[in-house]
């Protein structure tokens, strides 16, 4: 049985991992051929983003088939060959499932759509056209939730996307099909799900206004962790994971509450194995709006990471932990240095979170230190939600240079160049166009040149996933921060009735000294781990510099 307290997974995108056919699109084939390197990581998982046939219009988050593969990146046969494939390995395989919405090309929306009697109607939410829009709530990706749709003179809910319609959890022979198709993927070998924006599921039946007041007024309080939503996962559990043997379930969490997410996760309620959560991913967030930019904010990472370090462990929840993943920039770009302590500053922040209690998810290409994308043309971008964002930008009064010089930093797309596997055309993702263009200093960055340094930014992260599996510590020991005041370090300690942890992390490019009481203290134990040549030297932090110590009582 896989103790998901202990175990690490690696995600995939798989569009941007490994073509194996010369289209420029990465696919089932090319992940099997990966599978050994993935290995060599130290995973347990693998998190596979949606695959499913979809018009593409979100990267495949907008399913228009929950029981079939994308023609673009395969077969069902290549699916139960990759499961065969990853199991013989001893790894295990995670999918990726939105229940929120479906395309509009879903047959289920399709039929919807045709007349207020069809019995598919309730399977979305619609609402009689009254000469206005049923509410002023805003889309995630800008403008009105409703679009009017003129075959039935009604407007239907897109929390989305306008091609991504949200799905009626109100009704019950809506959930038995989803129900029905988990089971599938389930009966067919998966062992686990990642389930999408799952706590936006339960929508206030009033529909209320918002007050547009600021940006977060923009109606999310009243689909956010709504009234049902612990009813629904209840239920979900009942009717799939607890028919099936050591099933992982993480919950995409938007906008949620420490409090929602110790009831999502904590075992009694048998709703979900853990949550990821954003916040911490939000402190460089002007005004909490993503498209304005500030550095991060230290001192609210470090409460953040206090408060729900303290608050799940102390409640028995579980939580993801990662920096990275498809819809995030690449944390060395965002948090470290790109050029003179590129290695040094993507182990710092490695650790910092590996040290953590929680379950630790590697993006594809951060176990290498890859960077963001560096577009410099609007036409390189392919992310909608990018698009969307720079002409409201535009629109807004930003000029071009300005709502570029943005993207270069938020957008998705810093996280969807391909893999960089090594210096040949395409670093070897594809011997085609890629569907986009490659990221940056790929003739260097990449994982042959990884694997043939001991120091480098692969060996380290092998380490720290390999440690979390030695020691016991990491994933049982209480959280305590010990530099709460610096905004240039993060120390913390993780410590058990018999052990202490110390962990050690200069954030900045300088060299730093740190108060003696905590290099005294860590020195009195054994380190396990750092990314220079002797840790802590005369009290002192090089740029970027991380150790962890661990002491016996």
């Amino acid at each position: 049985m896989t103790d998901y307290k202990k175990m690490s997974v690696y995600q995939i995108y798989p569009k941007s991992f490994q073509d194996s056919n010369g289209d420029g699109i990465g696919d089932i084939n090319g992940i099997i051929s990966r599978l050994p390197y993935i290995a060599e990581l130290g995973v347990e998982y693998i998190w596979l983003t949606p695959i499913y046939i979809s018009p593409g219009n979100d990267n495949g988050y907008d399913i228009a088939d929950y029981y079939n593969i994308d023609p673009v990146y395969g077969t069902t046969d290549d699916f139960k060959n990759l499961l065969h494939e990853t199991h013989k390995r001893g790894l295990k395989v995670m999918m990726d499932i939105v229940v929120n919405h479906t395309s509009t090309e879903h047959i289920w929306f399709k039929e919807s759509s045709k007349s207020e009697d069809n019995p598919y109607r309730n399977f979305y939410i619609w609402k009689k056209n009254e000469g206005k829009l049923p509410n002023n709530w805003v889309s995630k990706f800008g403008g009105p939730v409703w679009t009017l749709d003129e075959r039935t003179d009604s407007y239907y809910l897109h929390l989305y996307d306008v091609t991504q319609a949200d799905l009626n959890w109100e009704y019950e022979p809506m959930r038995q099909e989803i129900y029905k198709m988990m089971r599938h993927w389930l009966d067919l070998g998966i062992d686990g799900f990642r389930l999408d924006v799952i706590n936006l599921l339960s929508k206030d039946q009033n529909f209320p206004y918002d007050t547009l007041n600021t940006f977060t007024d923009d109606g999310r309080k009243y689909y956010t962790d709504g009234p049902k939503i612990h009813d629904y996962l209840k239920e979900m559990n009942k009717e799939v994971f607890s028919r099936y043997n050591n099933v992982i379930t993480v919950g995409e969490m938007s906008s949620t509450s420490l409090e929602a997410c110790i009831e999502y996760t904590k075992p009694e309620s048998k709703e979900l194995s853990m949550i990821f959560s954003f916040h911490h991913l939000k402190t460089d967030y002007k005004n909490k709006d993503k498209w304005e930019l500030q550095k991060p904010d230290i001192m609210e990472l470090k409460e953040y990471f206090t408060k729900w370090q303290n608050g799940m462990e102390k409640e028995s929840g579980w939580s993801a932990l990662f920096w990275c993943n498809h819809d995030q920039p690449r944390i060395v770009s965002r948090m470290g240095n790109e050029t003179e302590y590129r290695y040094e500053s993507a182990a710092m922040l490695a650790t910092l979170l590996h040290m953590m209690q929680g379950t630790p998810y590697i993006y594809q290409g951060e176990e290498i230190g890859m960077l963001n994308a560096h577009f410099d043309k609007i036409t390189d971008y392919e992310d909608v939600e990018s698009l969307n964002a720079y002409k409201n930008m535009i629109n807004a009064g930003k000029s071009e240079e300005e709502a570029l010089k943005i993207l270069r930093e938020r957008s998705r797309d810093n996280s969807r160049t391909p893999v960089q596997w090594d210096n040949t055309e395409n670093s070897g993702f594809s011997t085609g166009k890629p569907w986009i263009k490659m990221g940056k200093m790929a003739d260097r960055i990449n994982v042959e040149e990884d694997l043939k340094n001991e120091k480098s930014v692969f060996s380290y992260y092998k380490k720290l996933i390999n440690m979390r599996k030695e020691y016991d510590i990491i994933r049982d020991g209480n959280f305590t921060i010990l530099d709460a005041d610096s905004e240039d370090t993060f120390i913390y300690t993780r410590e058990t009735e018999r052990e202490v942890l110390y962990v050690i992390c200069n954030l900045t490019d300088k060299t730093l000294e740190i108060d003696k009481k905590i290099t005294d203290s860590a020195a009195g134990g054994k380190c396990l781990i750092t990314n220079t040549d002797i840790p802590c030297e005369k009290g002192m932090l090089k740029p970027y510099e991380t150790s962890v110590w661990l002491l016996k009582k």
